[in-house]
């Protein structure tokens, strides 16, 4: 294999590799307030005080997350699990 056929392969396999990694949630739906919902994402980043704010912790696939205020791109309330505290989650991926 040439020098050339090597980076074109890495640059396809490293943009095979972000493709799966930024792909939206296919078959995740937003919260709804008032409901515990299953997180369906990897992971899920919590927020502390605002989205896009400061990192608190981490939910993984499987774990809960009480939605108490929701709409938009970011939903606010009790992340179960590891964090057990309130914050903020990106909206849209959950089961």
């Amino acid at each position: 294999m040439t020098r050339t056929s090597r980076r074109i392969t890495l640059v396809l396999a490293l943009t095979a590799a972000v493709a799966a990694l930024t792909a939206g949630p296919a078959t995740a739906a937003n919260g709804t307030a008032g409901q515990r919902e299953t997180v369906c994402a990897q992971d899920l980043a919590v927020r502390v005080t605002a989205p896009h704010g400061a990192w608190m912790g981490t939910l993984y696939r499987g774990q809960t997350f009480l939605v108490e205020e929701a709409g938009g791109q970011w939903v606010y309330g009790f992340a179960y699990g590891d964090i057990n505290r309130r914050g903020w989650v990106q909206n849209g991926w959950f089961c």
